[in-house]
């Protein structure tokens, strides 16, 4: 990406004349310092994280989907449809579509199960202009048992302002199944959902504000230290390619972007959307109690801790026993109860402490517990101030 976008343009009054793209390239990389690469001397920042592309962290504010939903009907069905007495207004949509055909039957006079009431639901992504498709997903909305086989009747897409910017209309694919029989009843899968590829067309455009000169990035994750590297990233870079910085952080979610001149806005996020950036991340642990899962980050820090788990394990055994009276005596049979009760307790004792996150791992293992006893450690740990970093229980 970078290669390619260095060099583009490059007849522009504002930007360094290279040949090739591999020449704009070849002077990117030779820099003699890393004070030199990155326009100015080291930033006391503190130890950096993955690199990652500017693109894979960040998106453009304004650049986004929107959410679209619609009513309506799936025909065709073979008897797996809404039962017109259950659901209503199954009944009541069939009769408006006829009318808006110019059919008006009579109140009543349809009681067959090859038609459905559903919701359609899809996403339109950003720069969709008119006659382009998008995938549409249906699903039922009345007490239909298989979608399979229908065909979706031409329905109006709304967003939330209440405006229809898509038509959806076409053959369902369901991939699950319902199967039954007198005795037996085998469904797999969700046979009341299904999608249509491709099912719906854009009738109106979304506009935005993308393409003036002042544009927003924003971190999907916000963070002071990450957002001033992307900003010192995009400087140094554009230094190079435009002979002025362009970028300005504004918090730790957002940086804003003031496009060069004589050079369009696509371009321009083209050209920068591949830097490398160094990312940086809060210390956070997260478990999950129901399934026993644990998730430790690399800045996670640990204290020098003692740790004793301990178990207990209760064994308790019936044996009851039959008493028989003697011979030729009134006394009856009797059953006398016989209880054996155990009790044993495992300890497990262990010094716990890391500066990274193998040993931390590596602390754990020695004591060994399961992922259940693990989490409980950790939130013992925490509860007792050695555990530098956030808790998050899910």
């Amino acid at each position: 990406m970078l290669a390619g976008s260095i060099g583009a343009n490059a007849g522009e009054s504002n930007a360094k004349d290279y040949k090739s793209p591999a020449e704009a390239e070849a002077a990117w990389r030779r820099a003699e310092s890393e004070a030199e690469r990155w326009g100015g001397s080291p930033s006391p920042l503190g130890e950096g994280g993955a690199i990652a592309r500017l693109k894979d962290i960040a998106n453009i504010q304004g650049v986004r989907e929107n959410q679209l939903v619609g009513y309506g009907l799936v025909i065709g069905l073979n008897g797996t449809g809404d039962s017109l007495r259950n659901a209503p207004f199954t009944e009541q949509s069939m009769r408006a579509m006829l009318d808006n055909l110019g059919i008006s039957p009579p109140p009543g006079a349809s009681r067959v199960k090859n038609i459905a009431a559903v919701i359609i639901t899809a996403n339109l992504p950003p720069f969709a202009g008119r006659g382009s498709r998008i995938d549409v997903t249906v699903s039922s909305l009345g007490d239909a048992t298989s979608l399979a086989g229908g065909t979706l009747v031409m329905t109006a897409l709304a967003a939330a302002d209440g405006q229809n910017y898509a038509v959806a209309q076409g053959n369902l694919v369901v991939s699950g199944f319902a199967a039954s029989g007198e005795a037996s009843t085998l469904t797999q899968g969700v046979p009341t959902s299904g999608r249509i590829p491709n099912g719906a067309l854009v009738e109106r455009e979304v506009t935005g504000n993308f393409g003036q000169d002042e544009l927003v990035v924003e971190l999907r994750e916000p963070d002071f230290t990450t957002a001033v590297r992307i900003t010192d990233t995009i400087n140094a870079f554009a230094k190079r390619r435009y002979k002025q910085p362009v970028a300005k952080e504004r918090d730790s979610k957002s940086i804003r972007l003031r496009k060069p001149k004589d050079i369009s806005a696509t371009r321009f996020l083209a050209e920068i959307e591949g830097l490398p950036v160094p990312t940086d991340e809060v210390a956070r642990v997260v478990v999950d109690e129901r399934t026993g899962t644990v998730v430790i980050g690399e800045k996670v820090r640990i204290s020098r801790v003692a740790i004793s788990h301990g178990s207990l394990s209760v064994q308790v055994t019936e044996t009851p026993m039959v008493v028989q009276p003697e011979p030729f005596s009134d006394g009856v049979t009797a059953v006398e109860p016989n209880t054996d009760i155990q009790a044993s307790q495992t300890s497990n004792i262990g010094i716990l402490g890391g500066t990274d996150l193998e040993s931390l791992v590596k602390g754990l293992n020695q004591i060994g517990v399961k992922p259940q006893g693990i989490i409980a450690i950790l939130q013992g740990i925490k509860t007792a101030g050695a555990l530098h970093a956030e808790l998050v229980v899910q």
